[in-house]
């Protein structure tokens, strides 16, 4: 308002000047100059009484507010601890409180609203006030932030993906693609906030044959991290002979530092294919060759026209025998950390003591062609020494480290039985999973592991016994349960068709090498899946693994007599032979039960 005034009194100040200064005789000739000013002035008249009745009310408004602040001062004076407060807690009245005043007043067209539209805030909150608006620089990094999290496949996209290989299970396929997707959230949180979230492990039930491994295998692919499928029976008790669990993160830290390798590789491996290029222009034409002769050289490398020459070049020997002297035996203690420590201080003292002085090497003649992927890999091998794997492999495992642990029914044991399991270690190894799941650090020989961020997902038919003989604990460590469905006979059929790579057009294919072509009409395909689920309720359940069985039945003569046959002959299999080479083995198969 004062600056709206300011304005008004400089621009009356100019009108008069130009007015008074202006010659006697052009004001009375110009008589459209003179009815200008004359509009010019009550316009400035007008505006200026306007501004007078905004200025009057907003004035009166505030001086109704007044007792409201002054209650809210002396309430602050009170409780307030250290001196010197009260004057930035008026400044943050003033400074969160007038503007909001005088806008909603002078935006208003009544100048008489009520009080309770105006916000007060107390002094510790006026920080957050100024900085709740996020800034230009915070805005374009959460910008770039989504556009890189979108570049990950939704939840959609990984049903989707699972669709094209496995056929049906949609509850299991949606929490398998949420787990994989709140690993890739949470790598977008804010450092404050990333510790605080923990995977919310998974517990698949279903009979076998429906789909949970291959869930497992198939996730593997889309995770884009560290995996590993593990078998609970695989495991013992500490104190029993054979692998404890802790073997599963030093599996797991293995498979993070091939994947960490395989992907710094692909990084390098343009660099590394320019240096190879020029070590071997330096055998074929000596490092002091004119720049001329070189460059031809050149184009004939890389137009393959040297590759049958032969050169000399220095390969690293094989020290494999004198590696692993210290291996230990199939029960996993070759990833002992100090076994592997042993080993590595034994690589260095053959390798000519401990002085790094690089591996051993002989001087090979080879061609070009050869020549070009030993160096490569040499090269390669160099420039990862300036990495450091093992720290970037235990970060990637730590942060999106997932562990499959598949048939977890099999080291339980019924409650309702008074005899336990056949193995005395079962139960003990649901005990050394408790720490591991829950969070625990693991030594493994390239370092120390935290479990506390690495996904679990458990599966198991639970045919003999129920998640609930599992130890209760174990169970609160996997709190999202989903239970997939027994295959019928509908299923099968879907199965026999849909995937991208089903178990009939493997079979067309296979059979199409040879020249012949396969054909399997649709009534076939139905009676295969309704012999498929006859058998499963006549014999025993194990869901699609029926079809592998039932499909090598059927192709068995096929197969057999395919070389003999002429190419480009057309091998039809209709309902008819389905029914043909299959009823003997239904028959077959329900007397079977009856002899002892």
């Amino acid at each position: 308002l004062s600056s709206l005034c300011s304005t008004h009194f400089i621009f009356f100040i100019v009108f008069i000047t130009f007015s008074l200064c202006s010659p006697t005789t052009q004001r009375h000739t110009n008589k459209h100059t003179a009815l200008t000013h004359i509009l010019y002035f009550i316009t400035y008249i007008q505006s200026s009484l306007h501004i007078m009745s905004r200025l009057v009310s907003v004035s009166i408004s505030c001086w109704r507010q007044l007792p409201r602040y002054h209650h809210l001062y002396h309430h602050h004076v009170n409780n307030s601890v250290a001196p010197g407060v009260n004057n930035g807690w008026t400044n943050s009245i003033l400074k969160n409180n007038v503007p909001t005043l005088v806008s909603h007043f002078t935006t208003s067209s009544q100048p008489n609203d009520p009080p309770d539209s105006i916000t007060t805030t107390d002094n510790d909150n006026a920080p957050e006030a100024a900085d709740s608006t996020p800034s230009k620089e915070s805005q374009h990094q959460n910008s770039a932030k989504m556009s890189k999290l979108h570049q990950h496949q939704t939840p959609t996209q990984i049903v989707a993906s699972l669709s094209q290989h496995i056929v049906g299970q949609i509850s299991a396929k949606r929490a398998v693609s949420l787990a994989i997707r709140n690993r890739i959230r949470r790598t977008y949180l804010p450092p404050s906030f990333l510790k605080e979230v923990t995977p919310r492990n998974v517990l698949m039930i279903g009979p076998t044959g429906c789909g949970k491994t291959e869930i497992a295998r198939r996730m593997a692919d889309l995770a884009q991290a560290p995996f590993i499928k593990v078998e609970a029976t695989k495991f013992t008790e500490v104190g029993y002979h054979g692998r404890d669990v802790d073997s599963i993160i030093r599996d797991l830290v293995d498979v993070g530092i091939q994947q960490v390798r395989k992907l710094k590789t692909e990084e390098l491996k343009g660099e590394a294919e320019e240096i190879v290029k020029d070590r071997i222009l330096d055998i074929l034409t000596g490092p002091n060759r004119d720049k001329t002769s070189r460059e031809s050289f050149r184009t004939l490398l890389e137009g393959g026209g040297l590759d049958e020459q032969e050169i000399e070049v220095d390969v690293p020997t094989n020290t494999d025998k004198n590696m692993g002297l210290y291996s230990g035996g199939g029960d996993g203690s070759g990833n002992n950390p100090n076994i592997a420590a042993m080993n590595e201080l034994l690589a260095k003292v053959s390798g000519g003591g401990l002085v790094k002085k690089g591996p051993p090497t002989e001087r090979k003649k080879m061609t070009v062609e050869e020549a070009k992927k030993v160096m490569l890999d040499i090269e390669i091998e160099n420039m990862l020494e300036s990495i450091d794997l093992k720290k970037e492999a235990i970060h990637a495992v730590e942060q999106k480290g997932i562990v499959f642990l598949d048939e977890i029914d099999k080291i339980c044991s019924s409650r309702d039985y008074v005899s336990k399991s056949a193995d005395a270690s079962a139960e003990g190894v649901q005990r050394d999973l408790l720490p591991l799941v829950e969070g625990t650090t693991i030594s493994t020989k390239y370092g120390n592991v935290n479990t506390d961020y690495i996904l679990f997902i458990a599966s198991g038919a639970f045919h003999s016994v129920k998640p609930s003989d599992m130890l209760p604990e174990l169970q609160g460590r996997l709190p999202v349960r989903v239970e997939l469905q027994g295959l019928t006979e509908e299923d099968l059929y879907k199965i026999l068709t849909e995937p991208v790579a089903n178990v009939l057009k493997q079979q067309v294919e296979l059979i199409a090498t040879e020249g012949i072509k396969l054909v399997f009409e649709d009534e076939a395909i139905r009676e295969i899946a309704r012999m498929a689920a006859l058998m499963n309720k006549t014999v025993e359940n194990i869901g699609a693994r029926r079809l592998h069985t039932v499909i090598e039945r059927l192709m068995e003569d096929i197969s057999f007599n395919a070389p003999e046959m002429e190419e480009g002959e057309e091998v039809i299999v209709d309902r008819a032979l389905v029914q043909e080479r299959l009823s003997d083995a239904l028959v077959a198969s329900d007397l079977s039960r009856f002899i002892l």
